[in-house]
């Protein structure tokens, strides 16, 4: 798997109950997730609530390398403290700003076990690909940001940053307050989020 090129070693199609048939069990090493994809997920699309795509092996069609569940969403500004506001509209002129902006969540996403932690930067081949699809000229809705409510860990916080995501909340406490969560209880998650105008075409 040395030199595995996502784009080119992979093709995409929408990850329904016969693929997952067909497909070897995924895993992503997380059983939150890997048991989202073998079973929630299906729910999800019948109340289109998230609609998952997966990536599958060229080599090996039953083999899964990576899934991710997407829905649309938005930015409240309205809702967030003032420090992490300011910081949130900076790049937007006066006259645009809203109470709301359009964005895509990513509700889901993992890659297979296999393709982890070998140097071949899959997860962040994965990102690029799913950000390059809210700027393509045929996107069909308009869409600002990417979104998504990541779980509070080392490894999965320095994943986000380092494919340029930024958190929405300046700080822990000022989420915690958002969402009505004591300074004593720990925060499970934290919202990202990634600016697409930065990769759009000019």
């Amino acid at each position: 798997m040395a030199g595995f090129v996502f784009v080119e070693n992979t093709f995409m199609v929408p990850y329904t109950r016969e693929v997952a048939d067909f497909c070897d069990p995924f895993s992503c090493g997380d059983d939150d997730l890997d048991d989202f994809f073998a079973n929630d997920v299906f729910l999800y699309e019948e109340e289109l609530l998230g609609k998952t795509y997966c990536w599958i092996n060229k080599d090996n069609h039953r083999e899964i390398v990576a899934i991710a569940t997407l829905s649309y969403d938005g930015i409240k500004a309205y809702t967030l403290d003032k420090p992490s506001r300011n910081a949130f509209q900076r790049k937007i002129p006066q006259q645009k700003r809203h109470r709301s902006y359009p964005a895509v969540l990513i509700g889901r996403i993992g890659v297979n076990k296999a393709f982890q932690g070998k140097g071949m930067g899959v997860g962040s081949q994965l990102m690029e690909v799913l950000k390059y699809w809210f700027v393509d000229e045929n996107n069909k809705a308009a869409c600002r940001y990417m979104l998504v409510d990541a779980y509070n860990t080392e490894n999965t916080i320095h994943y986000y940053l380092k494919n340029g995501f930024k958190p929405l909340y300046k700080t822990e406490k000022g989420e915690k307050d958002a969402f009505g969560i004591s300074d004593e209880e720990s925060l499970g998650s934290r919202i990202f989020f990634f600016d697409l105008k930065l990769i759009a075409p000019v």
